[in-house]
Formats: structure tokens, sequence, C-alpha cells
């Protein structure tokens, strides 16, 4: 399904926008941290844009959060943007959404 098709379905109420979950914080550790290993090898390490478009909050600042995650779930057909549907939750691909929005947090690294 491609991104117009997938905004029309949100707006005609043919499909149910993916709903938010609380996740733990350990989940959200590893999100954080496929976000910027992951996407970061096509989006930029710093999620400032390279093969993939940027993800920082002012590049994403005209994308409803519904269409971000549905795109993070479904992929883009025709490009190289994959579907992580086979990796994430729909509220995985949610929680994303909303963070690439606001302003993706840095990976927390533990020291030995």
């Amino acid at each position: 399904m491609d991104r117009r098709a997938i905004l029309a379905a949100l707006l005609l109420g043919l499909v149910t926008p993916i709903g938010a979950q609380t996740l733990t914080p350990q989940r959200e550790g590893q999100l954080v941290r496929m976000v910027r290993q992951d996407c970061g090898s096509c989006h930029g390490m710093r999620l400032t844009g390279g093969l993939g478009p940027a993800l920082t909050p002012e590049a994403l600042a005209d994308k409803p959060v519904d269409a971000l995650a549905a795109t993070i779930f479904h992929g883009r057909p025709g490009t190289p943007m994959p579907g992580w549907r086979a990796m994430l939750s729909e509220a995985d691909a949610r929680w994303i959404a909303e963070r690439l929005a606001a302003g993706f947090p840095d990976e927390q690294r533990t020291r030995p």
C-alpha cells in the first residue's frame, strides 16, 4: 500500500490508526538501538539523511504520526524502505514514529 493510499484509508476510517501501548524501558532501549543502528545505516547515523531522507523533527513536521508509523510498519513499495513488521509490533512502530517527530533520543550505552 503506498503512502497516499495509507493516508486515505486512515482518513476514511478504513484502517484503524496504530494504537499506542506502553512499552517497557528495556523495549524502548532496544528500539532506540535498532533505529540508531539499522535505520541509521540508510537515514544517517544522526538521522539527518543519507541514502534515505532525514528523520529529524524539522524534516517530518508535515507528516502525520500515523502515516510515519504505517511507513515504518509496512514500508514504502517501490523504494528501498522495507516494512519492519517482522521485527516490530504496531505499538513499536507507533512509539518510533512519535519519537522521530519529537526528536529521537540518543542510544544509552552502558559501561562495564
